[in-house]
């Protein structure tokens, strides 16, 4: 694990053990912290035969495509935070009921220095009727629509987004 504090969070002391995977123990006043994964949410949002890509206007990967989501927040279930972000994000409304969970990779996103393992939940929401006219500019630089196959993996920004698209390219040829 990279070293994420220079000074104990409980005592100031700077004997910190980082060699035990996610845990920083202080050696002075045995003080534990545990760098834990962190919940996150992706969605596929499906129009037709397109997929919706948001293109990122902040670091890490600025100007790469992504899915809409983020992270979790406490006391909220994967699917608020899918309508939260879609809300935040894109300016738009979904019912809950209309997501459908597809599958969890994990993933590692850097961000100011610190390195976090994530676990990306990702959801499909398809609405033929759906109309985006406004975005978070401070979050993303715009969005396009592409049919999945027109998807080059090489401009997604994450691993993990990767990985699922093209399960679902790689499902969608095989049928």
């Amino acid at each position: 694990m990279q070293p994420i504090f220079k000074y104990c969070p409980n005592c100031k002391s700077s004997h910190l053990d980082f060699s035990q995977g996610i845990k920083i123990k202080c050696s002075d006043c045995h003080f534990e912290y545990y760098h834990n994964t962190a919940g996150a949410v992706a969605v596929i949002i499906q129009k037709g035969e397109e997929i919706l890509l948001t293109v990122r206007n902040k670091e890490p990967q600025k100007g790469f495509l992504d899915l809409a989501g983020g992270f979790i927040d406490p006391d909220e279930t994967a699917e608020q935070a899918c309508v939260r972000e879609l809300k935040e994000e894109l300016s738009i409304s979904v019912d809950e009921s209309g997501l459908r969970y597809i599958c969890s990779n994990p993933n590692t996103y850097l961000y100011k220095g610190i390195l976090y393992n994530t676990i990306d939940l990702f959801f499909l929401y398809r609405d033929d009727d759906l109309l985006i006219h406004n975005f978070d500019s401070m979050e993303l630089k715009g969005f396009v629509w592409k049919k999945l196959f027109d998807i080059n993996l090489n401009e997604i920004a994450f691993e993990s987004q990767k990985k699922v698209l093209s399960l679902l390219q790689k499902d969608l040829s095989s049928d």
